[in-house]
């Protein structure tokens, strides 16, 4: 042990003074000096009962501070998960790459073996930038105390530096034990990701002007951009007249959906997508995820579709299609400028004749889509479509997080969310968005006038990470869970069919049924949560008023059928 001031210290006080409040993880041997650091601070642990949880709670926390940061520039949207070695940080990855889909600034560290001991392969060895790095806008290991403090702020200037993404550092015992006289490096101001080319931005709005039936796809760059941005993306939509889209996989609310000019949420249908794609000039803003699940026979856009692509990612701009004009930059900020260089070009009858066929679209994506989520048949449970429209007549302010997967697409379709309201698992792999929603609590809880935080969840995805729940209940975080509870992996069975053809009666979907059936009940309350099963459509209402009202955790799990 030393009494004097050691690289865990510095790491430390790196974060307080960074404005973080909060570490997610799940602590190990080479963590132990960071640990008993943080247990000397200021800082607060919360502890995840797997890596994997421990990164979807920082992940679900910095998705929610980015929306409270729009408002104050004082907080540091980023979440700090701790990870253990090797196999600890491998459990993380799942959720690290959820996190990078999702465009969350995260700063996730390790423990790592001393580099005097590596020689001699230890258990738990291995390349820990390494295995980061794909999933990572920068991963690294800190391998001389006196390198700490550089590092510890390009760490967070990285990730919060759009388009924002996770960072990886590890730390090897040698440096957090390391005795300095350093101190942590001033964070400094981030900067946006600018107003774009102005050569571009006027031949994008030259576009616009001489379309014939405009398009605005909007993304979630829209919503990571800000409410503002989405108020932009409103302006420059009424000066076009343009039908407006969410990106295929939509996870964020990127333009108000009682909005007369929203159409629809892209779907995952290779054919609905083309044909509600079909037309001379398409404006994508944001997007990142804009294709299908799986590959498709088809373009989804015309070679001959003129395209204008935006975005704070280089990476999106003409990835997937030829774009025609071109801008790098914050998106809310574009589309700003867009709308002044368009406005006054446009006659109020040329406007009004874009609107008219605007007008014809949601009756066309109504009779394709009307009634997803319904089912059919006598089944006393509740159609996905019941279970929505029950929880947003009770909570139709709360702060949603969802992984329902073959029930997001009705969520999407059929309640109004308002920006900065809802988040989703944009990755895909299940296990983000229980552990994001004990993130978004923990979140909302810093808040003087906190939302109600609900989280939307699949059963299959539940049983990834049920475990979440225990943190939930330790730290008394005020959160309600909603399971929409089918007993199978319904999303494989839908692309089977998708992929092969023929009906349900043609396979045995190997895998895919949770029989005998787990007890998701118990399970809640053996983590420490409030929980209740509804068998009917009829008691959803009245369950969830009273899980709403209670404080603490609360896991709903709701039957459902197909």
């Amino acid at each position: 042990m030393t009494d004097g001031y050691t690289g865990a210290e510095l790491i430390a006080d790196a974060l307080e003074s960074y404005g973080i409040d909060y570490v997610f993880g799940n602590p190990g041997t080479t963590e132990l000096p960071i640990m008993e650091a943080i247990g000397k601070s200021d800082l607060e642990y919360r502890l995840g009962l797997h890596e994997d949880i421990a990164v979807g709670m920082a992940g679900g926390y910095a998705q929610r501070r980015r929306y409270h940061a729009h408002h104050d520039d004082s907080i540091t949207p980023v979440g700090v998960a701790n990870l253990h070695i090797t196999p600890g940080l491998a459990h993380g990855l799942g959720n690290l790459y959820a996190a990078k889909i999702a465009g969350a600034p995260l700063v996730v560290t390790a423990g790592n073996h001393s580099t005097d001991f590596r020689h001699e392969e230890p258990i738990l060895s291995g390349r820990l930038a390494d295995m980061a790095r794909q999933f990572c806008k920068w991963s690294d290991e800190v391998r001389d105390v006196a390198a700490l403090p550089t590092m510890l702020r390009r760490a967070f200037r990285v990730a919060m530096t759009p388009p924002t993404g996770p960072v990886f550092l590890a730390l090897p015992l040698d440096v957090t034990m390391a005795e300095t006289d350093a101190e942590p490096e001033r964070l400094g101001p981030i900067p946006n990701a600018g107003g774009g080319d102005p050569a571009q931005l006027e031949y994008a709005a030259d576009l616009l002007v001489e379309a014939d039936e405009p398009v605005l796809v909007v993304g979630d760059g829209v919503a990571r951009s800000g409410a503002d941005a989405v108020a932009a993306a409103v302006d420059l939509a009424e000066a076009t007249g343009a039908r407006v889209h969410g990106e295929i996989l939509s996870s964020e609310a990127d333009f108000p959906t009682d909005h007369e000019q929203w159409v629809s949420y892209l779907p995952t249908s290779e054919e609905l997508a083309t044909m509600l794609l079909d037309t001379d000039t398409i404006c994508f803003v944001g997007v990142s995820t804009n294709t299908t699940l799986t590959r498709h026979d088809e373009a989804l856009v015309d070679a001959d579709t003129t395209c204008i692509h935006v975005s704070d990612d280089a990476w999106q701009v003409g990835k997937n299609q030829p774009a025609d004009a071109a801008v790098v930059g914050d998106p809310g900020l574009v589309l700003e400028d867009l709308t002044e260089r368009v406005q006054g070009r446009l006659s109020e009858d040329v406007v009004a004749e874009r609107l008219e066929a605007v007008a014809e679209a949601p009756d066309l994506v109504e009779a394709k889509l009307g009634d997803y989520g319904e089912g059919n048949g006598d089944d006393p449970r509740a159609s996905k479509a019941q279970l929505v429209d029950a929880m947003e007549r009770v909570a139709g302010d709360a702060a949603i997080v969802d992984e329902g997967v073959t029930s997001k697409f009705v969520m999407l379709n059929r309640w109004d969310l308002e920006p900065e309201q809802y988040i989703s698992n944009k990755g895909g792999g299940l296990g983000y968005g229980l552990p994001a929603a004990v993130g978004a609590a923990v979140a909302e809880a810093q808040r003087d006038g906190p939302r109600d935080v609900v989280g939307f969840i699949g059963d299959g995805s539940y049983q990834y990470y049920p475990h979440s729940i225990y943190s939930a209940a330790r730290y008394d975080l005020d959160l309600t869970v909603v399971i929409s509870d089918n007993r199978n992996y319904r999303i494989l069975k839908d692309n089977t069919l998708g992929l092969m053809g023929g009906t349900e009666d043609d396979y045995d979907f190997v895998g895919m049924d949770f029989e005998p059936g787990v007890d998701l009940v118990k399970n809640a309350e053996s983590h420490g949560a409030r929980a209740e099963q509804i068998e009917t459509p009829d008691g959803i209402e009245g369950a969830l008023e009273d899980a709403l009202a209670r404080d603490g955790p609360d896991v709903l799990d709701v039957l459902v059928h197909d």
